[in-house]
């Protein structure tokens, strides 16, 4: 398939920069306006996580609990009980981490339809630190029967993510992060669940990413074009994971590169190598946060530190590469 992306997407000093939060909270109060049923929750976060467009446009329909987090999954688990369409929204690591427990018991056993709208996922929280770091939430989601994960790439995938998780059945999670990132899709590029996106063709490698870091290896198969042929694919839905265009590609390419602002264990890169290894084994190296809590400081300082930015991304795939072919 050949998608639509914004003009000149590559070129980061000419695209729109904007938080995926951002478009997740639009598409929120878009959607609002069609669905009479559905109510948004927050924990004292509205406007950080930019759930307050919903909320000024709907206030009857909004609930804000605190700072209660473990509150807002039960008071979500009865409206949803009550035939509502819960949005339960704030920070990752108190959405998913700090209130897993009860969002496993009242949720995910029961399979109710209630959708988890984060921000501040991975480590693009800047210096708020480990405290507001969440790179353990795919593993945390991903382990739970009935869970649907899904990692927008960008401000305009986020949108349409929120859009679609209502119409799905069970626990939905869509993961957000902070900070301003390229936005290289447009309102006409398509967006399915479970359906991962070949966003460009190759034959010597398999790179697979969600979130912004999308984007760079997008870059960096543009850089490399000469030396490697990279196909890229935006594997946005975790859970349920399309096997197949990833069995596609794989068997083409014969090598995997995963990227991802998430903890290496349990986060997507070992989704797809679970996957690999039981159905068409193949090299593969797992980029990410390494197995340790980060530091605090900038953002764009956290992902050089970290080797999470293009630079960084860059430098792990071609080490990869370059070990596979001696």
């Amino acid at each position: 398939m050949n998608y639509k992306f914004s003009e000149n997407y590559l070129d980061e000093k000419t695209v729109k920069w904007s938080p995926m939060r951002e478009g997740a909270g639009l598409g929120m109060a878009e959607l609002g306006e069609i669905k009479k049923d559905m109510v948004v929750l927050g924990a004292d976060t509205l406007e950080s996580c930019r759930a307050h467009h919903f909320a000024k446009k709907f206030p009857e329909r909004t609930i804000q609990v605190g700072v209660a987090e473990q509150n807002l999954i039960g008071v979500s688990a009865g409206l949803a009980y009550a035939g509502k369409v819960p949005y339960a929204v704030t920070y990752a690591p108190f959405l998913i981490g700090r209130a897993w427990e009860p969002m496993r018991t009242t949720i995910c056993y029961p399979n109710n339809h209630v959708v988890f709208v984060s921000s501040h996922a991975g480590l693009a929280t800047g210096s708020d630190g480990p405290t507001h770091q969440m790179t353990e939430d795919i593993a945390l989601t991903n382990c739970l029967p009935n869970f649907t994960v899904i990692c927008p790439c960008d401000a305009e995938q986020a949108k349409k993510a929120v859009k679609a998780a209502y119409d799905l059945k069970g626990p939905v999670y869509v993961r957000n992060a902070r900070e301003a990132t390229p936005v290289f899709t447009t309102p006409d590029t398509p967006f399915e669940v479970g359906k991962a996106q070949v966003l460009r063709e190759g034959k010597d490698l398999t790179a697979i990413g969600h979130g912004y870091m999308v984007y760079w290896l997008l870059q960096i198969a543009e850089e490399l074009a000469n030396k490697i042929s990279i196909e890229v694919i935006n594997l946005h839905t975790i859970k349920p994971l399309d096997g197949k265009t990833i069995l596609k590609s794989v068997k083409k390419t014969g090598k995997v590169f995963t990227a991802e602002d998430h903890n290496v264990k349990g986060g997507m890169g070992s989704v797809v190598a679970q996957f690999l290894a039981e159905n068409y084994p193949v090299p593969m190296k797992l980029h990410g946060v390494y197995d340790e809590f980060a530091e605090s400081g900038s953002v764009k300082d956290l992902w050089k530190k970290y080797k999470l930015d293009k630079e960084g991304t860059k430098e792990k795939l071609l080490e990869f590469f370059k070990d596979e072919r001696k």
